[in-house]
C-alpha cells in the first residue's frame, strides 16, 4: 500500500463541543494528549452531545497552561483551572460504560445551563480510571479511551472526503469538522484507509480496528448549530454497511507502539493490510 502523509491533527478537549487543530500533539494509549478529557454530563452522569444539543457545537475550547477556556455566542468566556485545590466525584457514562469523574464545579454548570437551556455538569477524566476498547474489534491491540465514544483515535483520508464533496450536490461540500477526525492523511487513495491493517512510522505504530459509523451528528453545521441532512443521506447510499444497520466513514484506531512520543503533521506511515 502507498505511504500516508499526516497532514492534519485535531483534538477535542470537551467531547461533542469545539475541536482544536494542532501542529503536534503527544501520543497516549487513550488518544492524542487532552483529546475527550471532559464531557458534558446530565445530573445522572448521562452524557450529553450533539445529537441531543446542536448547540454544543458553537462551544469552542481553548487549553493553556493552567486554564480549559470554553467560549460561546453572547456568554462571557468560562475558566476552568486545570489543577483545581478540590474535586467532588461525580459518575459519567459513556454508552454502556459508567466510570467515576470529576466535577468541575457550580459555575461550570451554571455556564452550561445558561447557553443549553438545561440541568448539566461538566466532568473531567479521572486518570485513575481506565476504560477499555470492545474486545471484540481490538483483542489483538487492547486499546483504552477517555470520554470518547468507543475508541482513541479516529483517521480519515483526504481523498476519501474529497469523493464524498464530488457526490453532494455541487458547491455545499462538506467541511472536515463535521466528522470529528483526529488524524487526517493523504496518500492512502479514495477508501484508503478501509484498506490498511497498520500504520507504522518510525516508532509509532496504529492498528486500524473499525469503521466509524455515522449518526445525525454529521448533519449539524458546526459553525452555526444548525441541523440538515446532508452528509449523512449521501453517505448512506454509497457507504452503507449492513453489519452496522449504519454508513460508515474513517477508521477508528488504538495506538500499538509510541505512547509519550510526539506526533507531528507532516510525519509519514507505511500502511500495511
Amino acid at each position: 500500500m502507498p505511504t500516508a502523509t499526516l497532514t492534519g491533527l485535531w483534538i477535542y478537549p470537551v467531547k461533542s463541543c469545539g475541536g482544536l487543530r494542532l501542529n503536534e500533539s503527544v501520543l497516549t494509549p487513550h488518544g492524542l494528549a487532552h483529546d475527550r478529557e471532559w464531557m458534558v454530563v446530565r445530573p445522572d452522569g448521562g452524557f450529553v452531545t450533539q445529537r441531543e444539543e446542536p448547540r454544543m457545537a458553537l462551544i469552542e475550547s481553548e487549553l493553556g497552561s493552567e486554564t480549559l477556556v470554553l467560549r460561546a455566542p453572547r456568554m462571557e468566556a468560562l475558566e476552568v483551572p486545570l489543577n483545581a485545590a478540590s474535586r467532588k466525584a461525580h459518575p459519567a457514562t459513556v454508552w454502556a460504560d459508567t466510570v467515576s469523574a470529576w466535577d468541575e464545579g457550580g459555575r461550570a454548570a451554571a455556564w452550561l445551563g445558561e447557553f443549553l437551556q438545561g440541568n448539566f455538569r461538566l466532568v473531567r477524566w479521572d486518570p485513575a480510571q481506565r476504560r477499555r476498547t470492545d474486545p471484540k474489534w481490538t483483542a489483538d491491540s487492547p486499546g483504552e479511551a477517555y470520554f470518547g465514544d468507543a475508541y482513541p483515535y479516529l483517521l480519515l483520508g483526504e481523498e476519501t472526503l474529497a469523493d464524498l464533496n464530488e457526490r453532494l450536490q455541487p458547491g455545499h461540500p462538506m467541511p472536515l469538522d463535521r466528522f470529528r477526525t483526529n488524524l487526517l492523511v493523504t496518500g492512502l487513495g479514495v477508501a484508503g484507509e478501509d484498506r490498511a491493517a497498520t500504520l507504522r512510522g518510525g516508532a509509532v505504530e496504529f492498528r486500524v480496528v473499525k469503521p466509524c459509523t455515522r449518526c445525525v451528528m454529521t448533519t449539524t453545521d458546526q459553525q452555526t448549530g444548525v441541523r440538515g441532512s446532508e452528509p449523512l443521506r449521501t453517505l448512506a447510499g454509497y457507504r452503507h454497511d449492513p453489519r452496522f444497520s449504519a454508513p460508515v466513514f474513517g477508521q477508528n484506531a488504538v495506538l500499538v507502539r509510541g505512547a509519550g512520543l510526539m506526533l507531528r503533521v507532516g510525519e509519514t506511515f507505511e500502511a500495511a493490510a
